[in-house]
């Protein structure tokens, strides 16, 4: 069976289609193209929307949007008036009698390709909201242009904005032939579109690297960006991103939107992008937390000289000295637990005194009846529970872990205190 991805017979630039030579553009950058009458000093206007009429196997352009300023009334200019398409402008004939075209009249069946479809949420057949569109790649043939692709990739966004010099990553284009647009009635009632076999989700930016994109674009733009990310990834990105623009994307976030987001967040990730925010947002912010971690939040930024005990998460693997490799790994397999939580095993006893860890990577690479207790590392590195911020620093500079358990007085084991927790925060502080 096909799958949803770009035609491999079509890449960007010119080539042949059979003995006909085509383009391919991208709707985006077609978006605000000048217009001219047969010559480039006779401007029209610039491109606002195209106009396609839904048709199999790919809809078809039926003309252009050009809305102008000072009151002027808008324009439809018929497909077949386009004479050329060249880089820096669209040449087309003019009206018959010199006067601007007639304007825009709706038809059925047709599509306004940017009110209509960029941005819209693209479901799968059952319903599951997969990624958004944020741009449309075009083939002009023979006078023709035809719908080929959707792009769901970040560079849409880029491209919309005159940046695709940060390109980010590959396109992320699905074929025109998987995606069902509603009716003009219904896209307007839902605001999406359905694909039409199921899809895994496209893959995604790290969120260091999306995070640096973000902060490349316009603030409106941000929001748009930001607004379409899901809450984990959201979270990410707020974790990676520069003071400012930590500001600015938290700044008009619907507050269960807020809610969901910082619930993907540790408690010292937490503390650094509270201690960032103006004081009355910062407060409006905490009402979206449970009591204990709002009190433990105020205590860290309160408190440089916060100590281990507020700083440490409960999120991290644990196992007896008699537990075997095969009964780990398939433990860990089943529990979904979150990949920053997987670099070590802690060997606890009744008591959950810490005897010993063991490095995930040599359990991976061990025999499946090896016992943990004949590979583990006594005794183990730790942090005691009234440890500062900078003393945990310290560790983490000496030893290179990712984690570093925190110990009571008697060697229990109360969490793990993570390197991106406290480094990063040392960072994000330094950058305030």
């Amino acid at each position: 069976m096909d799958t949803p991805t770009s035609h491999p017979e079509l890449k960007s630039g010119s080539s042949s289609l059979g003995h006909e030579d085509y383009k391919l553009f991208f709707f985006s950058q077609l978006l605000k193209r000048r217009i001219c009458a047969e010559k480039f000093n006779q401007k029209i206007g610039r491109v606002t929307d195209l106009i396609f009429r839904l048709a199999e196997p790919f809809p078809e352009a039926v003309g252009i949007y050009v809305e102008h300023s000072m009151g002027r009334p808008n324009e439809f200019i018929p497909w077949e008036k386009v004479i050329k398409i060249d880089d820096d402008a669209i040449f087309i004939t003019p009206a018959e009698d010199g006067k601007p075209y007639p304007s825009f009249v709706d038809q059925k069946g047709w599509i306004l390709l940017g009110e209509h479809f960029i941005g819209r949420t693209i479901l799968d057949m059952d319903g599951r909201q997969t990624e958004v569109v944020n741009d449309v790649q075009l083939l002009y043939s023979k006078g023709r242009m035809i719908i080929v692709h959707v792009d769901t990739s970040f560079n849409g966004f880029l491209r919309k904005w005159g940046l695709e010099r940060f390109k980010w990553s590959n396109d992320q284009l699905i074929a025109w032939r998987y995606v069902q647009p509603l009716s003009l009635e219904d896209i307007g009632a839902t605001d999406a579109v359905s694909l039409s076999i199921t899809r895994d989700q496209i893959r995604e930016l790290p969120g260091e690297d999306l995070a640096d994109a973000i902060e490349t674009l316009p603030g409106e733009v941000q929001h748009a960006v930001f607004s379409v990310l899901d809450s984990e990834k959201a979270a990410e990105v707020l974790v990676e991103a520069e003071p400012r623009a930590q500001r600015q994307l938290i700044a008009n976030v619907r507050r269960e939107r807020a809610r969901t987001i910082l619930s993907e967040m540790s408690i010292p990730q937490l503390a650094d992008l509270f201690s960032v925010l103006p004081h009355d947002q910062m407060m409006k912010m905490m009402e979206l937390l449970p009591e204990e971690q709002a009190t433990r939040i105020k205590a860290i930024i309160s408190d440089l000289e916060c100590t281990a005990d507020a700083l440490m998460s409960s999120d991290f693997v644990r196992a007896k000295k008699s537990n075997s490799v095969v009964q780990v790994l398939k433990e860990i397999r089943g529990s979904r637990r979150e990949p920053h939580s997987l670099s070590y095993v802690y060997l606890l006893d009744d008591e959950r005194t810490l005897l010993g860890v063991v490095d995930l990577r040599e359990i991976v690479l061990a025999a499946d009846t090896m016992l943990l207790g004949d590979m583990m590392v006594s005794p183990v590195v730790s942090a005691q529970q009234d440890d500062t911020r900078e003393d945990l620093a310290e560790l983490f500079a000496r030893y290179q872990f990712h984690l570093i358990p925190v110990v009571d007085e008697h060697d229990r084991m109360l969490g793990v205190v993570y390197y991106r927790d406290i480094m990063k925060g040392l960072v994000t502080r330094a950058r305030s």
